[in-house]
């Protein structure tokens, strides 16, 4: 990763403005999302889809691992890998089925159980919680320029 961003999540508007800047410049490719449980991964994920243009609820899939989105004639997946036992289990359920899809935005939750099943991320979004657990600080890793301006213009004058 190239670039290397971080801010604070105050509250919930701060986790929208967030996936809004995610939505605009980043819609394809492997988005790696780390924390704790709780941290937020979900709730970015349903701020990021809907300002991607989804309609209607975002539910977690950690009991089907995967959950995909058409939205505007995009394809997404939103996987979430907490209850894998073993990265090989991916392979069983067809993940390289949905990794050949073309222009793709793959949402990895809990990657580190997915080994070698699942490709490098284009981008990994490290959320860990406060002491108080009222706040988050978001580490976001990068190759894109456009992104960092992004984040750099719209957050840092926030």
């Amino acid at each position: 990763m190239q670039y290397s961003f971080n801010l604070t999540l105050n509250n919930e508007q701060d986790t929208q403005n967030l996936a809004q800047i995610l939505a605009q410049h980043f819609t394809t490719g492997v988005v790696y999302l780390i924390g704790d449980l709780g941290a937020g991964k979900t709730t970015l994920t349903r701020h990021y889809l809907q300002h991607l243009g989804h309609q209607g609820s975002v539910k977690s899939p950690t009991y089907t691992l995967v959950e995909p989105y058409q939205i505007q004639g995009r394809d997404i997946f939103h996987f979430d890998l907490y209850r894998l036992n073993d990265p090989y289990e991916l392979e069983l359920m067809g993940i390289r089925d949905y990794l050949e899809t073309p222009n793709a935005l793959f949402l990895f939750e809990w990657p580190s159980k997915g080994g070698d099943e699942i490709p490098e991320a284009d981008l990994i979004i490290d959320i860990q919680k406060s002491e108080d657990e009222l706040t988050r600080s978001a580490t976001l890793s990068f190759h894109s320029v456009a992104l960092l301006q992004a984040l750099e213009s719209q957050l840092n004058n926030a």
